[in-house]
């Protein structure tokens, strides 16, 4: 198992979204559970749209996330030894020149589809005499190049999606080079793979037809074949994919609070037929990876749907793993976390009860009863109930109509963490003070 090697590639032409963001999920953990490597590989070939702040961001997310990767690679840096392995396809006849327009190939494809046949490239470049080339490229027209498939049945068996088979007769030859000279996906990950040892491919079931037409790029390479799990793509709660998720970036639910294991244990169970608990640390959720697990079914991401996850994250996490991040005591996580949609609300709930504070009396005579009868401290588990009970005695009042004046004059807020732990850690020249009305 020493040998397994995983790897996440995003082009740096955008924000991590959802999408992306899963994927990256599931190659890490495949990794972890597997005891492999993970490499993150920067596929910026696109030199127009490839921007240093989109993979800046990438990394603090991946980060940010857990996600650390043991090598990197850059797609731009290896230019010269895909120049290298296309020539020698071109040796081998598996690599072909074209010289249709895009205009030309639209009109073949339309005609085609018109026919009901499938739209698929006719090679006519390969019937081309050295006069036509020589005309073609007088009138400044510059090749394209195909990569040529062998008329085969491909076959394979997917961790997602069993076996899958494809007649290559069915498939266009793959342009792998712009006309411009630039490289194209295809060839380029299928270099990158072999030479980087890659074992495991994951990745959207959008790329199922594409890994149908490299499997025999990796064979012309003579290289051994990664196995491939094929992801159902995610769609919007609406059932179909938005534009809204197809924008909607880890930053920025990080910047609403939600926490970086809310969203890797939300993404790692969405779609599948395990139930999507909290998870609090990667090694754990690694261990219950079952890609046979996921379904076939396109999974529906809701947004609402991972924030209300999140809050149920944030209410049930052990205090041992925000001990460092918080400064606050164990009491005090304890008593609040019932009120907390994400971390950053106890900032609120240390104002209202290490600060001073003026109080909200809706009923002062029934505040201030409750200030003469507060008993003296310390306080213990019986202390609130004993005290309650003698305030409903004395007013005859109870349920909302006694609490809620108590609680707006504790805390000058309409809903809070239990009186009874919350008055503690209050104090009780705190809580007397504001019972009384007085700023405190």
């Amino acid at each position: 198992m020493n040998n397994i090697k995983v790897r996440f590639a995003p082009s740096p032409t955008g924000y991590m979204h959802v999408g992306n963001t899963r994927t990256a999920v599931f190659n890490y953990l495949l990794a972890r559970k597997l005891g492999g490597r993970f490499l993150l590989r920067i596929d910026d070939t696109d030199v127009l749209r490839s921007r240093k702040e989109y993979e800046d961001s990438l990394r603090d997310v991946l980060r940010w996330l857990g996600f650390f990767w043991d090598e990197e690679a850059r797609q731009s840096a290896r230019l010269a030894r895909y120049d290298e392995v296309v020539a020698k396809l071109k040796e081998q006849g598996r690599v072909y020149a074209c010289y249709e327009t895009a205009e030309e190939l639209e009109i073949m494809r339309k005609r085609l589809m018109n026919k009901g046949l499938p739209p698929v490239y006719d090679r006519h470049a390969l019937t081309l005499s050295r006069e036509e080339i020589a005309r073609y490229e007088a009138e400044g027209r510059r090749p394209h190049y195909r990569f040529k498939l062998e008329p085969v049945v491909i076959e394979w068996d997917d961790m997602v999606r069993g076996h899958c088979r494809y007649d290559a007769a069915n498939l266009a030859d793959p342009v792998i080079i712009r006309e411009d000279g630039s490289y194209l996906y295809h060839l380029p990950s299928v270099i990158d793979d072999a030479d980087f040892g890659i074992t495991h491919i994951v990745r959207g079931e959008d790329h199922v037809t594409n890994t149908a037409s490299q499997i025999q790029m990796f064979q012309a390479l003579g290289a051994p074949l990664p196995v491939f799990a094929h992801l159902p793509l995610l769609t919007g709660k609406e059932g179909k994919l938005s534009k809204r998720l197809g924008s909607l970036g880890v930053r920025e639910l990080r910047a609403e609070g939600i926490e970086a294991m809310a969203i890797v244990s939300f993404l790692a169970k969405l779609g599948t037929s395990e139930a999507i608990e909290p998870f609090y640390d990667l090694d754990t959720l690694a261990q219950t990876l079952d890609l046979s697990k996921l379904g076939r079914a396109q999974p529906k991401f809701d947004e609402e749907e991972l924030k209300t996850f999140n809050t149920h994250y944030v209410r049930s996490l052990p205090y041992d793993k925000v001990a460092e991040n918080l400064n606050v005591d164990r009491e005090f996580f304890e008593a609040v976390r019932g009120n907390l949609n994400v971390l950053a609300d106890i900032s609120e709930w240390e104002k209202i009860c290490k600060q001073n504070l003026s109080p909200v009396i809706e009923d002062e005579a029934l505040t201030s009863l409750a200030a003469d009868l507060l008993p003296p401290e310390p306080w213990n588990d019986e202390t609130f109930g004993v005290w309650l009970n003698e305030l409903k005695a004395r007013t005859g009042k109870k349920g909302k109509e006694l609490f809620h004046p108590i609680r707006k004059a504790l805390t000058a807020a309409e809903s809070g963490p239990e009186l009874k732990k919350l008055m503690p850690l209050l104090g009780r020249a705190k809580v007397e003070a504001r019972l009384r009305g007085q700023t405190a």
